[in-house]
């Protein structure tokens, strides 16, 4: 089955970098358009949509907040995604998560409707 595995995240102080990585398989990984979401913590919070990349990585789009500071990537020889997080602020601390893109979420929810476990991203001093 579809499978997310997301990792690299942890502690940094503002101004630091992560770069984390997402492990997929289950299914053809070079034929999707991919996307890192994320979480902030509190009640009610909602997933965002922090950035995306097509099948071969051609295009890359992201959300305003992260533009200019965060960019994606793939490997698809290892069905892997990447996500370079420099100049890290205190409002970027969120769980990070990856997936399909969500049109393609959306219209194939029986293959994209699970998520990973995360990984954990803070920011603070």
């Amino acid at each position: 089955q579809v499978q997310f595995v997301e990792s690299g995240g942890g502690l940094v102080q503002p101004g630091g970098s992560l770069r984390l990585s997402c492990a997929v398989s289950g299914f053809p990984f070079n034929t999707y358009s991919m996307s890192w979401y994320r979480q902030r913590p509190g009640p009610g919070t909602e997933r965002e949509l922090v950035a995306t990349i097509t099948s071969t990585g051609g295009m890359t789009t992201y959300v305003d907040s992260v533009k200019g500071r965060f960019t994606i990537s793939r490997d698809n020889a290892k069905n892997t995604m990447y996500l370079q997080m420099n100049s890290l602020k205190p409002e970027d601390t969120a769980m990070y998560y990856c997936n399909a893109d969500p049109v393609t979420k959306l219209r194939m929810s029986h293959r994209f409707g699970s998520w990973g476990q995360g990984t954990q991203v803070t920011v603070s001093s």
